[in-house]
Formats: structure tokens, sequence, C-alpha cells
């Protein structure tokens, strides 16, 4: 709609809007959040959190708004058909840009239960949002390194712990969890960094999703697993908001979760670790060679 405007303009006008849509909706969510903050009984939890995810919708609906004001961007997706807004999802995606959250939200809303992401234990003290994803059970997490878990032995499986708690507050009202398996944004040098044996994406970290389906695997419905490839050029979130994103392609597959993986122990068990790896390199095989395919199929003819 803004196309005729100068690029750093749009971005200008981006952010403006996006300061604006969260100062509104979380205004809105901080006033129903404190009947959950005085009153934490389940009663009172089952009333307030479809209201307190419904208010989150509206906030990823006004994202979606000013995102259509100011890209320019043409949308090609596949997989939404099929999803059901009453169930459990662990959800999937390759990462190459702080893009793909809004990418994702704006595909997923109203689709498939709020979509939460497993969050560090630090970000709960960000200003405003540190406060709604409190307010929206955003499960808070403390991970300890080998390094740290070999001097303190005595805290070896307290992170495990601590995500089946966070993830206590689920058994109330559906929800959907996104993990991005690689762990970070894609980058060429972090790929040859890690000797990737993939083209478009770096090693993923079967470790957390073991995390996940060992705490609430046996809820979920399906893992979707999704990819998002940018043919023309990935953005960085500045090119994002000035409606440098000119296409984006977005596909997602429902895949049923083995049993086998569902509450098995990673850190103990080195079959069940070696098999997790090696299903999850078999995915990420396949997704890469779809990457492959979506950027040779959507080049222009020359």
């Amino acid at each position: 709609m803004l196309n005729f405007l100068p690029p750093p303009l749009i971005g200008i006008i981006s952010s403006v809007l996006m300061g604006l849509n969260i100062l509104f909706w979380v205004t809105i969510l901080f006033l129903f959040s404190i009947f959950k903050l005085i009153l934490p009984f389940k009663p009172v939890r089952k009333m307030i959190d479809p209201i307190l995810h419904g208010i989150a919708q509206n906030w990823i609906s006004g994202n979606s708004g000013w995102m259509r004001l100011t890209q320019k961007a043409t949308w090609d997706i596949q997989g939404v058909e099929d999803l059901h807004y009453d169930g459990w999802y662990l959800v999937n995606s390759n990462h190459q840009t702080w893009a793909d959250i809004f990418v994702l939200q704006h595909v997923l809303n109203r689709k498939i239960p709020f979509m939460k992401f497993l969050t560090k234990q630090v970000l709960i003290y960000v200003p405003l949002m540190g406060f709604a994803w409190w307010a929206l059970d955003f499960p808070f997490l403390r991970r300890y390194s080998r390094e740290y878990l070999e001097k303190h032995p005595e805290m070896r499986g307290k992170d495990l712990e601590a995500t089946r708690k966070a993830c206590e507050k689920f058994s109330l009202t559906p929800s959907s969890i996104m993990n991005f398996l690689e762990g970070t944004r894609f980058t060429e040098e972090k790929r040859k960094k890690q000797n990737a044996p993939y083209r478009h994406l770096l090693n993923p970290k079967a470790g957390g999703l073991a995390l996940l389906l060992n705490s609430m695997g046996d809820k979920f419905r399906s893992m979707l697993n999704i990819t998002i490839v940018y043919p023309e050029a990935v953005p960085d979130f500045w090119d994002f908001l000035c409606g440098r994103m000119t296409k984006v392609i977005v596909r997602i597959e429902q895949i049923s979760i083995p049993e086998q993986f569902i509450h098995g122990d990673y850190e103990k068990d080195m079959v069940f670790r070696e098999a997790m790896q090696q299903w999850v390199h078999q995915l990420w095989t396949a997704k890469d060679r779809e990457i492959d395919q979506l950027l040779a199929t959507s080049k222009p003819p020359s």
C-alpha cells in the first residue's frame, strides 16, 4: 500500500506501528493478567488463559495489518488446509532471519492454538515483552552447558525438571510450541564453521527436541515441519520493516511423531540419542533438498 514511499520511511512507519501495536495489546494483556497473578488457581486460569490467548492473537493480527500496509511481498503458502485450532502442535522450522517469526505468526495465527516459543530465563526481564511472555505462559528455560554440569553434577537433570514444570501450565489450554532446531539463525559462515553437511541449514540440535518430547510428547497431535524460503534475498529485520521482502515461500508438512521418541532419556540412553539424531538428520536432509527445489523452481525464466 505504501510502496511509493522510500524504503527507510516505510521502515520508520513499520517500526512505529509495531510499537503502537505492542503498547496497545500489552496494556490490555496486563489488565487481564492481574487476575492470573493474584489468583493463581486452576479455575481462574482456565477462564483467563483463553482470554489472554485471544488478546495475543489480536496482537498478531495487528502485526499482519501493518505488514499488509507496508509489505509488497508475494506469499506462496501450502499446507495450512488440514490444521486444527483445537489440536496441540510441535512446530519446527528452519531459521534465517528475525522476520521468520513474523512470517510464522502471520501464516499460523488462528489456524492452530496460539504459538509459544522456548525462551531463555534472562528474557523475562525485557521491558513489556518479558511480562507479556510470562502472562502467556511462555516456557522460560535455563539450560546448563556440558562444562558447567561437569563442575556442578548436582544440577544435572534440573533443566529437564524445569521444562516439565513450565509445560505443566499447558495442560489446561491447547497450545503450540515453536522450536528452531538449529538454535540460531543460518549464515554461510556458521554453516562452514559447523562443517554442516547441508547446503541451506545448520546442524540441528536434537537435544532440545528430545527435551520437549520428554516433557509433553504425548499431548502433540503432530509435528508441523515448516520450510521457509526467501527466493530473491533473505531480508534482515530492517529490510523486512522497510518492505524489501519481495517474496516468501512457506511449506507446512504434518509429521507423526514416532512413539519411540516420546519420553525417552536423551542424556543417558545412548541408543535413544543416536536414534533421535538419525531421525532429525533425515528430516533435515529432506528439508535441505526441498529448499533446493523451491529455490530452483522459483527463479524467473532467463
